[in-house]
């Protein structure tokens, strides 16, 4: 592990491979951000990484800062058309679960996986004429 990454090389593999198979199945983008909250807002911080992104509408941004024990998820208007702020909060909670044991990267899988599967578009069946 190189100093100052949480993540060990397996983790760091694993969460790729999470956000691409999540990527894939929500055609939502994912950022994920570690580290310290930067001003005296979190959310604002947050919100402004989120903002940067290439294509925000379509992105969810979860932001960690592990030392404040701070979690924020920002997503973007063309998300909110299927996640809602209840599915979000059960992710939330869900990854922190898992850090306060200890475990960062499961938690961010977990938590990844949870909101993709949230933010993906239902299904439409169109019958025949």
């Amino acid at each position: 592990m190189a100093a100052g990454d949480p993540f060990t090389s397996e983790e760091r593999y694993d969460l790729d491979a999470t956000i691409r198979k999540a990527e894939r199945s929500s055609r939502v983008e994912f950022s994920v951000f570690v580290g310290a909250a930067q001003g005296g807002d979190p959310r604002a911080f947050a919100t402004s990484l989120h903002n940067s992104l290439v294509a925000p509408a379509r992105s969810i941004l979860i932001m960690v800062d592990p030392t404040a024990r701070l979690v924020e998820v920002v997503t973007g208007g063309w998300v909110r058309r299927t996640l809602r702020d209840q599915q979000v909060e059960q992710a939330v909670a869900a990854m922190q679960g898992q850090f306060a044991e200890g475990d960062l990267a499961g938690g961010l899988k977990r938590g990844i996986t949870m909101l993709a599967e949230q933010a993906r578009a239902p299904e439409t069946l169109h019958a025949a004429d």
